[in-house]
Order: C-alpha cells, then sequence, then structure tokens
C-alpha cells in the first residue's frame, strides 16, 4: 500500500502556557517541545505508523533546519526522494502556543517554502505509482492541480483549495473538512449533523464520492453515495487539536485502502484524531494497533 502526501513541512516550537498575557505582559512556559510538523509531515508519517509506504512531496530550505527535518522524516520511514531543498530559502517554523486545549498559531512560511507545479511535476512518478495521493491543500492550488493530474489513484482532499476547487473536486474520490473549510466549500455553516449531510450531498455533486466532515465538538460526518454515518468524537481529555486533523486524514486513506467501508474507515480515523489530540504538539504515533 503506497501513499503519497503532497503537503507542508516545519519545523514546530510547541509552548504550553498556563494562561495567555495581554499585551504587555508575559506568561511562563510549562512545557516546550521542538518537532518535525507541516500537515503534509504529519499525514506521511502517520501513514507510515499505519502499515503504509509513504513518499512526501514538500519543501524545505537548505539551511539546518531542513536538514534536520529530512533526516528525521527518513529516519520515520517516510521515502523524502521527492522533497525540494530549496537553495536561499530557510525553512518554515510554525509556533504553536498552547492554552486550555486551544492552539493559537505563529506561522512563520516562507512564499519559496510552498510547492510550486514544477516542483510536482519532478516527482510524478511517485505520484502515478502511488495507490492513494494525498492532496493537503495549504499548498497553492496550481501545484494541487499538477498533482491530481499526475496522480494514479485514490485522491484525497485536505482542506480548502486557493483556486481551482471545481476541477480539483471533480478529480477527487475523498475529501476531508472541518467545519470552517466545508463552510467556505459549501456556502453552509456546520452546526449539526444534519448541516453536514447536506454540505456532504453537495460535495458529492462536484465529484468525490466520500466526503468527511466535521460537527465542532461532536462527531465527523461520513457521507457516501449511499448512505452517510455520524460517528461521535472520543471521550479524551483534549491538549491540543494540533494534529488531530492529519491523523484523520491518514487513517482514512488507509483504512480506505484496505477496503474499509466509508463507515469503517471513519471510526478508524475518528479513534486516531482522538488519540493525537491527548498531547501537545502534532506529532503523534499512530499504529496499526491504535
Amino acid at each position: 500500500m503506497r501513499i503519497a502526501v503532497v503537503g507542508q513541512i516545519a519545523r514546530d516550537l510547541v509552548l504550553v502556557v498556563p494562561e495567555v498575557p495581554p499585551a504587555g505582559g508575559s506568561a511562563t512556559v510549562s512545557e516546550r517541545r521542538e518537532m518535525l510538523g507541516g500537515k503534509g509531515a504529519n499525514i506521511a508519517r502517520n501513514a507510515v505508523g499505519l502499515g503504509a509506504t509513504a513518499a512526501l512531496v514538500g519543501v524545505v530550505g537548505d539551511d539546518r533546519d531542513g536538514d534536520l527535518l529530512v533526516q528525521r522524516l527518513s529516519a520515520d520511514g517516510v521515502a523524502v526522494d521527492a522533497v525540494v531543498r530549496r537553495t536561499a530559502t530557510r525553512t518554515a517554523l510554525v509556533v504553536d502556543v498552547v492554552h486550555d486545549g486551544h492552539y493559537r498559531y505563529l506561522e512563520d512560511i516562507p512564499p519559496a517554502c510552498l510547492l510550486t507545479p514544477a516542483d510536482v511535476t519532478a516527482a510524478s512518478s511517485a505520484l502515478a505509482s502511488a495507490d492513494a495521493v494525498v492532496l493537503q491543500l495549504q499548498q497553492p492550488g496550481n501545484a494541487c492541480l499538477a498533482a491530481a493530474r499526475a496522480a494514479g489513484g485514490l485522491i484525497v482532499l485536505d482542506g480548502v483549495p486557493d483556486s481551482g476547487t471545481d476541477e480539483l473536486l471533480a478529480a477527487a474520490d475523498v475529501i476531508r473538512a472541518d467545519h470552517r473549510e466545508a463552510a467556505l466549500l459549501t456556502g453552509r455553516e456546520i452546526t449539526a449533523v444534519d448541516d453536514a449531510v447536506e454540505a456532504g450531498r453537495t460535495l458529492l455533486t462536484r465529484g468525490p464520492s466520500t466526503a468527511a466532515l466535521e460537527v465542532p465538538g461532536e462527531a465527523n460526518v461520513l457521507v457516501w453515495q449511499d448512505g452517510h454515518a455520524a460517528i461521535p468524537l472520543t471521550a479524551e481529555h483534549v491538549v491540543d487539536t494540533t494534529g488531530g486533523g492529519d491523523a484523520f486524514v491518514a487513517a482514512l486513506t488507509v483504512a480506505l485502502l484496505e477496503g474499509d467501508t466509508p463507515e469503517e474507515a471513519g471510526r478508524k480515523a475518528t479513534r486516531a484524531a482522538g488519540q493525537a489530540v491527548t498531547h501537545p504538539g502534532g506529532r503523534t504515533t499512530l499504529t496499526r494497533e491504535s
């Protein structure tokens, strides 16, 4: 089972604070973690933990952080042949300030750390040979479109694109979106299960055969041609929601490739997301027994 992930790679600095200070104030950091991050990297390494072979298409700078992140990806079992090392570019940095279960991101993502269509074309063999290609839509729409055109297997969209929405949806087999992203895609506010079902049905008319949408604080809703399922969120104590969506996408993709129904895949993905939010930061250790 081969999965290619097109998405962001970043150095994550996670700071847990007992309170968020006001302007001119300060807070003592109670926990600090530095790790490999970025949604693309998180999805790829989660897929490996769940038993897949994963290749990552993304960009890092030619700096020390880029060296360390590529080494970490390789150590985690992710194929890095398609990771672009951009000359004279610093690697993306995301600071995750965590308080009371909620994140606040400070992002330093140089434009040169985003994929271009040429970067994707250089990775076309990895995309064409993969059983599934996950397109993490924080990347530019033209790069995501190039990846969709090169993909040879299942196409999974994560998020909402900045351009090329109609063509990407038409090419997709699966789309996952949180409630904000679903509202942007469909114009429907998602506050209850029925909202998510109707939004999912709308998305299915535009191309995908399966939609996975979030009802905030309540459930993940899977919608497919012949039915739907609302899967309650797990009961774990939420420390930081960072990485929950990444774990969900990885587990959903692996389960669908293994032949699970959308409902079965959604249950596995919801369990994986529940595991991911029990600790600060997006680095989660998923296994087939998770």
